[in-house]
């Protein structure tokens, strides 16, 4: 399993849990973004630079993904492609996207979506919280756990 971060738009406070993650367990850690991003120096810790545009960035990830390989982003159409494709999608506030809840997801985003274009104020999203940092480090945790042991027995990470 790998991890891909959608990073132009995760927050710093969880770039760093999954760096920590990523020296710890030794999993491959690559982050897509359209702007540099200064990244720990680690063998497993990549940075991929795309140009600039709608999409790019996701269409980089949808690309390189295997099936099982596990994406940090808040864009849901991107977690829909993710787990078509054969791969997790987590939420940087700590939501597991899923075949059971993703169609729901992307209801209420086109919903909002189309609030906000007819002129409704929706607020938008909450600040990062303390809580959602919390979540996200368990899910993260309990996914790079279930991930320990293959079918044969052998640990897949450090």
């Amino acid at each position: 399993m790998k991890i891909w971060v959608d990073a132009d738009s995760c927050p710093v406070v969880i770039k760093e849990i999954l760096f920590k993650a990523a020296k710890r367990t030794g999993v491959l850690l690559t982050l897509v973004a359209n702007h540099p991003l200064h990244i720990p120096p680690s063998r497993n810790i990549k940075f991929i630079q795309v140009s600039s545009g709608f999409d790019v960035a996701d269409n980089e990830i949808v690309n390189r993904l295997n099936i099982g390989d596990l994406v940090i982003t808040g864009d849901i159409p991107l977690a829909a492609e993710i787990i078509e494709k054969g791969g997790q999608a987590l939420d940087p506030r700590g939501e597991l996207y899923s075949k059971n809840n993703i169609k729901a997801r992307l209801t209420m985003r086109d919903f909002m979506d189309t609030l906000r274009a007819s002129g409704i104020d929706t607020g938008g999203q909450a600040p990062f919280s303390q809580n959602e940092r919390k979540d996200f480090a368990n899910q993260l945790d309990k996914l790079l756990t279930s991930m320990k042991i293959t079918a044969n027995g052998k640990p897949l990470f450090k």
